[in-house]
């Protein structure tokens, strides 16, 4: 399993458009990308325009060829793009350490 973090920053007071447009995104793009496992949205406390994009996928390749060289990339900009402030920081991460609860 593939960690994507996408570090978001958007125009200020766009918060409540920016979620919608994002979960909107999500569930009608992502979701039909071979390899999607799972996402979720993290919001900033402390830069209310900042958020975090985490999407799982079963291959590196999945994010990167697969959905970012297919029709669905532009489907998913044309929804979430309008509001970046600055392209997102894009890295990719791979489990290290797994401590269960």
């Amino acid at each position: 399993m593939i960690l994507e973090h996408a570090d978001i920053r958007i125009a200020p007071g766009q918060q409540a458009a920016f979620e919608e447009a994002i979960q909107r995104g999500l569930k009608t793009v992502i979701t039909r990308a071979q390899g999607f496992r799972g996402a979720k949205v993290q919001r900033g406390i402390e830069q209310p325009e900042r958020y975090l994009l985490l999407i799982e996928w079963d291959t590196l390749e999945d994010h990167t060829v697969g959905f970012r060289q297919s029709p669905l990339f532009a489907e998913w900009r044309a929804i979430v793009g309008p509001f970046f402030a600055a392209p997102p920081v894009v890295e990719h991460f791979q489990l290290g350490v797994d401590v269960p609860v």
